[in-house]
């Protein structure tokens, strides 16, 4: 495999290149900034790139923004994230085009080497390899973020028939309820949605429909 290692600091830079020429790795650059590591794989087309989260200067998540800017460069460029830390600010970008070729690994977790290569290979030939605790992570910011999180079940049921553009008396023919329990569900639709009374009804109404299809 051609790689190439993006960390800022020296010590673990310099020994994961050594690694992983040990175990038949062409090392093709080790860079410490995410803008050396952008430059990289879009002059060198490596066969998989391994990335830190926290790089110069404000080491924070420059490592996953840098990753992400890559693969816009080189569609599909293979990403594998090690990490001491859980950062999802960006993580969902690396897997928004559905390509595959990305993980992310914490490097305390990765409990050997040969852990390590196998996820790294992985990710070379297109698959996706992520730590549980940063699943763990991915689904709750997705819960958080999504509008329609706190609506029940019913609430659901009752939008999804809106969103078809049922009135009020078919949708509590449709889910064999009265109209008044369906006004109720609707209402607590609003309130979770947070739309307020001041607009209109009707105008609420296409509001939540709107979140609805956007999530």
């Amino acid at each position: 495999m051609r790689v190439v290692v993006a960390d800022d600091a020296v010590l673990i830079r310099e020994g994961l290149v050594r690694l992983l020429e040990e175990f038949g790795c062409e090392v093709l650059a080790a860079v410490g900034n995410g803008t050396e590591l952008v430059s990289a794989v879009a002059e060198l087309r490596p066969d998989v790139s391994v990335v830190d989260v926290r790089m110069p200067p404000t080491f924070t998540d420059e490592g996953l923004r840098a990753a992400v800017a890559a693969r816009q460069k080189v569609p599909g460029a293979p990403i594998l994230i090690l990490s001491q830390y859980v950062e999802v600010s960006y993580a969902d970008d690396l897997l928004a085009d559905a390509r595959g070729g990305v993980g992310y690994l914490l490097k305390d977790r990765v409990v050997d080497v040969e852990e390590f290569l196998d996820g790294l290979r992985r990710v070379a030939a297109g698959g996706t390899v992520f730590d549980p605790q940063v699943v763990a992570q991915l689904m709750v910011r997705r819960r958080r973020d999504d509008p329609l999180g706190s609506l029940t079940p019913r609430e659901r049921e009752v939008l999804a028939l809106m969103a078809e553009g049922r009135s009020n008396p078919a949708i509590s023919r449709e889910l064999v309820v009265t109209e008044g329990a369906v006004e109720k569900h609707i209402r607590g639709i609003f309130v979770k949605l947070n739309l307020y009374a001041d607009d209109t009804d009707q105008h609420r109404r296409v509001l939540a429909v709107l979140a609805y299809l956007r999530s």
